[in-house]
């Protein structure tokens, strides 16, 4: 989409099947981030585990066949490859049932993911990964390398404690939240403040994070990035189901800012994605340029 986008990123944590009552889609939000930051021009690999079985053969050809890196995707010949059975609300949000033990819990990190991470520009890991020690040990072994850290929390109860939901707030360069999830987090670190702002602030003096962004549904997204707060309040859509819109959001954010843009243009170029993909079925959909072009330009 951007050919003049060139940034090394690496994407950590789960590859599954999102099942759906009628359809079966490949997903997990590190994938849905990764698949997003190749279509705009980004060079991606991809860290997780799947089995050795015919769903994640599917999932390997698939995401080869989309461009990804798939050196460090491992298949195991213990677990089965994540299902995540899913389901929609009458406004298409969307309640998760997530398969355990699964492949991508038992993530073991081979040479070649130890090499994309030194390589790259940006790690991208989630919360939902450290529910098992396995995975959780291999994320912290990347987590020592010396490289730009984003935190992409995706609370899923009862898969998080917030103590490790803390150590890996404090690995982190930036953390995406959606509203509940940062003001739920805030109030079990004792944070006295009720807002979305001010807990931002707590959050990232507490965790020395000097990038924070928080996600609000239909009303947008509030960005702080380097001292300063950016906002956006959305783009009226109409909804067919809210999985992956979040992970889009990440991935565009993310590539704007790390090659430069303009944070309010990064902010504004990102919830016109996540909105698109919120009006489009399944986590990953086309989108053209053209039509982002055209969401951000009706505000």
């Amino acid at each position: 989409m951007n050919n003049d986008i060139s940034l090394k990123a690496v994407a950590y944590g789960e590859v599954l099947w999102d099942v759906f009552e009628d359809k079966k889609k490949i997903g997990g939000a590190p994938l849905n981030v990764a698949l997003r930051m190749k279509t705009l021009g980004c060079e991606v690999a991809m860290i997780s585990c799947v089995g050795n079985d015919e769903d994640g053969k599917a999932i390997l050809n698939h995401v080869k066949q989309l461009g990804l890196q798939t050196d460090a995707i491992m298949q195991s010949e213990t677990f089965p490859t994540g299902l995540v059975k899913v389901t929609l609300d009458e406004r298409g949000s969307a309640t998760y049932e997530i398969n355990y033990p699964s492949a991508w819990d038992k993530i073991v990190l081979n040479n070649q993911a130890e090499t994309l991470v030194i390589n790259a520009d940006v790690l991208i890991y989630g919360s939902l990964v450290c529910r098992d020690k396995v995975s959780r040990d291999s994320l912290e072994d990347l987590l020592q390398i010396n490289i730009y850290k984003v935190f992409d929390i995706n609370l899923r109860k009862p898969h998080y404690t917030y103590e490790v939901l803390e150590r890996l707030m404090l690995s982190a360069d930036f953390i995406k939240f959606n509203d509940e999830e940062i003001l739920e987090i805030a109030k079990a670190l004792q944070s006295p403040f009720e807002s979305l702002e001010e807990n931002i602030h707590f959050i990232a003096e507490l965790t020395h994070t000097k990038a924070i962004c928080v996600t609000r549904g239909k009303h947008g997204a509030l960005l702080f990035w380097k001292g300063q707060l950016y906002e956006n309040e959305g783009y009226p859509v109409k909804v067919a189901d809210t999985v992956g819109a979040g992970d889009s959001f990440l991935a565009s954010l993310i590539t704007y800012l790390l090659t430069d843009k303009n944070p309010q243009t990064s902010i504004d170029f990102a919830c016109a994605i996540g909105a698109l993909v919120a009006e489009s079925a399944g986590a990953n959909p086309e989108i053209s340029f053209s039509r982002i072009e055209n969401m951000i330009g009706k505000k």
